[in-house]
């Protein structure tokens, strides 16, 4: 160990249970985070990257017992340390950030509670002097009127304000490590953007070192010192940010960086299939004027208008709060659109009641951002695949040789139609999902944030599989994404969206070589790495 060094890990081995597809969760682990540095660790689900995290913390969950090695924390193991100690040390000389703010922070205490929190544990301040200290790094953070919102709850607060505040608990008392385990994966660009420049100057300010856990390699990118690459529990290869992205030498990295969507998009030849949907002037107001309270219109859908033609994939973009997912749940049903047509294959379905409905629900199918909470855990695969089926007719015998096809399709095995969600890996989920939706023969597939979730490999093979769908069934397809590099890749057309109102249209290409709109620009320029062609050995700038 140097004498720099914030963080040494050295030969760390971590027992899986007897039960698990290997014998260890991380196996002979070993590098170091030093002042000022940022050391990304990257590799898929399973790797091991946060299993390293939690072992420096002192957060590794009962059933995982470390067998070797020791985490030196400025010198300190702490995988030998009490409770007791390990409680002083978190937020005092290390703290992380977690991925999800929302499970991470109490809904039911302010937000500047919590932060005062940290400092009535490991201080001796007033509570006066805790609630100045709370403001003060609500305002380092560079979190809007920080006197007013120490006041808010988490639920007031966009993802991207839930976020800062964990970054406010986490440096609250300068600790000497910080531990980010994908704080940006659930993000848009822009607030992605602000978020990595805010943990980059407060870095750099403080002499902090950052441990920062992604599978993002435009994150890699944009903040990096150095690279560990994990696969399987394993270190394959470590190195300077540059070395890493221009000239990796393991195949599993090169994989990885390969499957990373181009900024660029390719050249697509127009889809001139008939219509599948309409929308014309669609609004959707939530919320109403009082007669005595004060009013709250929050307009999330404003004069939408488009077409989307069988075959073709249209892409909408926009950072949260733009609309994008009310448009689609409006297509499909979920929420009643306050105004405006919708138009399916001429059928209009805007206004027509519940009860006239159902002869439409199988016309328009989603896929949701999470195959954790899309699936019922309680029934198999099988029964999730053919509920849909059987409803609209299909004898249950047709429904389970169209299930056994469905899961050939979306890559699976036809044998697995008797297990449970549970038995499978996200990725597999969301395949699953996939095939599920197809499973009625829908005219429109809506895919909203579908692969957002997801490792970059997965990922990748995910996109295939919808393309090659979208193809093959000459499926019309609205994708909903806050990813430009996947936008890129996949979409014919595209859609950008802004406070409930298209700010630009057009084929994705044109749209991405020479936007027409501010916010455009700024949602492209914001993507990190954007200048970063991944797997063609460009060197890093």
């Amino acid at each position: 160990m140097t004498d720099m060094s914030v963080l040494e890990i050295q030969n760390l081995t971590v027992r899986l249970p007897a039960s698990a597809d290997r014998d260890n969760a991380v196996t002979d682990i070993g590098f170091t985070v030093n002042p000022g540095e940022i050391v990304c660790v990257v590799g898929e689900s399973g790797s091991g990257k946060s299993v390293t995290a939690q072992a420096v913390m002192g957060l590794l969950p009962r059933e995982l017992t470390p067998t070797q090695g020791v985490t030196r924390l400025d010198g300190e193991d702490t995988l030998t340390a009490s409770s007791q100690r390990l409680r002083d040390l978190r937020g005092t000389q290390m703290a992380m950030i977690f991925q999800e703010p929302m499970t991470a922070l109490n809904p039911v205490a302010r937000v500047g509670t919590q932060i005062a929190e940290v400092l009535e544990i490991h201080t001796k301040l007033t509570a006066s002097e805790r609630r100045a200290r709370a403001i003060e790094i609500m305002d380092a953070v560079q979190l809007p009127d920080p006197d007013k919102m120490v006041d808010a709850y988490p639920h007031q607060l966009s993802g991207g304000q839930r976020q800062r505040i964990m970054i406010a608990m986490a440096l609250v008392l300068d600790p000497s490590l910080l531990i980010a385990d994908e704080p940006t994966t659930a993000l848009d660009v822009t607030t992605q953007a602000q978020i990595l420049k805010l943990i980059k100057e407060m870095q750099q300010r403080r002499g902090t070192g950052v441990l920062f856990i992604t599978h993002d390699f435009g994150v890699v990118a944009e903040i990096a010192d150095r690279v560990v690459v994990m696969q399987h529990g394993r270190i394959i290869e470590q190195g300077t940010r540059d070395q890493i992205l221009g000239f990796p030498q393991q195949d599993y990295t090169k994989m990885l960086m390969a499957s990373v969507p181009s900024m660029t998009p390719p050249e697509r030849t127009p889809v001139g299939g008939p219509e599948a949907l309409s929308v014309s002037h669609l609004d959707k107001t939530y919320g109403r004027r009082g007669f005595l309270s004060q009013s709250r219109i929050v307009q999330a859908a404003q004069d939408v208008s488009f077409v989307l033609r069988k075959g073709e994939t249209l892409g909408i973009v926009g950072e949260s709060g733009s609309g994008k997912s009310t448009v689609a749940r409006c297509i499909a049903r979920l929420i009643d659109p306050t105004k405006g047509s919708i138009t399916l294959q001429g059928r209009e379905i805007a206004t027509l009641p519940e009860t006239r409905l159902r002869p439409y629900r199988r016309a328009v199918q989603i896929v949701f951002q999470d195959p954790y909470r899309s699936l019922n855990p309680r029934r198999t695969v099988g029964q999730s695949l053919t509920e849909a089926p059987m409803n609209f007719g299909i004898t249950r015998q047709d429904a389970l040789t169209q299930a056994r096809d469905l899961m050939s399709l979306v890559g699976l095995s036809p044998d697995a139609l008797d297990r449970y969600p549970h038995q499978f890996s996200g990725g597999q989920r969301q395949r699953i999902c996939i095939a599920r939706a197809l499973a009625v023969k829908p005219d429109v597939l809506i895919a909203d944030e579908a692969v957002s979730a997801l490792d970059v490999s997965v990922q990748a093979q995910v996109l295939e599989l919808l393309d090659d769908i979208r193809e093959r069934y000459n499926l019309a397809m609205l994708f909903i994404t806050h990813d430009l590099r996947v936008a890129a890749q996949i979409c014919d057309r595209l859609i950008v969206m802004k406070s409930g109102k298209i700010v630009e249209q057009g084929a994705t290409a044109q749209v991405y070589a020479a936007p027409q709109d501010s916010y455009t620009r700024l949602l492209l320029d914001a993507a990190p790495g954007a200048n970063v062609e991944f797997g063609q050995g460009s060197a890093v700038g």
